[in-house]
């Protein structure tokens, strides 16, 4: 991975963490704890995809929500329904994360898009570089559900 491609992502991965800290400071709800479901996602595209999603959304969000848990909070449930690693396009692709959170009966969809910047090295680590790309999806999704919540 070239130098450059490192630094992007470092700077894209620091741009997110503080993202998620400003949106925690506006939002209000209170969480008691975190349940990622990826049934659907492994049903629609299987694995190494769902694992790696269902691995990253409970940490990511514990992380972000942290100085909103409280045992009076409701649980958050976020089902993740469908992942897309868009097609290259002049080096680039637009990569899609969607499905649904729930805390007690009120629910709304959730979603967030990446766009993808390919790297000479990816041609040779396509898992790699994948695992890379649903990482970059689930920290945006992450920032969102903060935000919204």
């Amino acid at each position: 991975m070239s130098t450059r491609e490192l630094i992007r992502r470092a700077a894209f991965a620091l741009l997110a963490a503080v993202a998620c800290q400003s949106a925690l400071a506006q939002s209000g709800l209170r969480v008691r704890n975190i349940r990622v479901d990826v049934a659907p996602l492994r049903a629609n595209v299987g694995d190494p995809t769902a694992s790696w999603v269902q691995q990253e959304l409970p940490e990511q969000l514990a992380q972000a929500l942290a100085g909103r848990m409280t045992a009076q909070g409701g649980a958050l449930v976020v089902r993740i329904d469908y992942l897309t690693l868009g097609p290259m396009k002049d080096s680039s692709a637009r990569d899609n994360i969607s499905g649904v959170a729930m805390i007690g009966n009120v629910q709304w969809p959730v979603r967030a898009t990446t766009k993808y910047q390919a790297s000479a090295i990816d041609q040779t680590l396509v898992e790699r570089s994948n695992r890379q790309r649903v990482a970059q999806l689930v920290q945006a999704l992450t920032y969102w559900l903060a935000r919204d919540l």
